[in-house]
């Protein structure tokens, strides 16, 4: 039994991960669109875990403009969690300042002003993690141009190896006939031998 070559096995596995990835980041991207587009949710949350990219520097120097933050839903939040909520078409992300009863108050940390109370059950989530400067290439993915880099990446993470291993299949071929011939050009140019 003869094991596969190594280096190819690996390229292979790299090859899958990143169409992986690619398919990962389109699906991500069509249920992002389709959720804000259709519904007017502007933070859809599968699983109950969401993310999103911070757009003002409202709340330095905790979070940064085009900071990717992770958000997961939460049946209670406190004072001094940083929440994101919907105001109108826009997501807010603030730090909860006061609580009384059903509604917060929330301020950004670069604020010096308080933001009018809101409804308790209008936050979405608590902010989980954050990393930064990632915003920049997921804001990019989310424009047409962006979603075709991603599609144009997976066909040719898929197409550029089929072809390399094609030509090298080919190539192995060509130099196997050409040894066949060889071999039979000699045997046919050589006297018969009695026996």
């Amino acid at each position: 039994m003869r094991r596969e070559n190594t280096p190819r096995r690996w390229t292979a596995w790299l090859r899958l991960g990143a169409l992986a990835l690619c398919g990962v980041l389109l699906g991500i991207n069509v249920y992002n669109a389709n959720a804000n587009r259709l519904v007017g949710n502007q933070l859809p949350m599968p699983f109950g875990v969401g993310a999103a990219v911070v757009l003002s520097g409202s709340m330095e120097p905790a979070l940064s403009v085009d900071d990717l933050i992770i958000v997961r839903q939460a049946d209670d939040y406190a004072t001094g969690d940083v929440v994101v909520f919907q105001a109108g078409g826009t997501l807010v992300v603030h730090r909860i300042i006061a609580r009384d009863g059903d509604t917060v108050t929330t301020q950004g940390d670069a604020n010096p002003v308080a933001d009018e109370p809101i409804p308790f059950a209008s936050i979405r989530g608590k902010v989980v993690a954050s990393i930064p400067a990632v915003g920049v290439v997921v804001n990019g993915i989310k424009t047409p141009l962006g979603t075709l880099c991603v599609i144009g990446a997976a066909i040719a993470l898929m197409e550029i190896p089929r072809r390399r291993e094609k030509r090298r299949d080919d190539d192995q071929r060509r130099e196997i006939l050409e040894e066949i011939i060889r071999l039979r050009q000699e045997q046919q140019a050589q006297p018969d031998q009695p026996e």
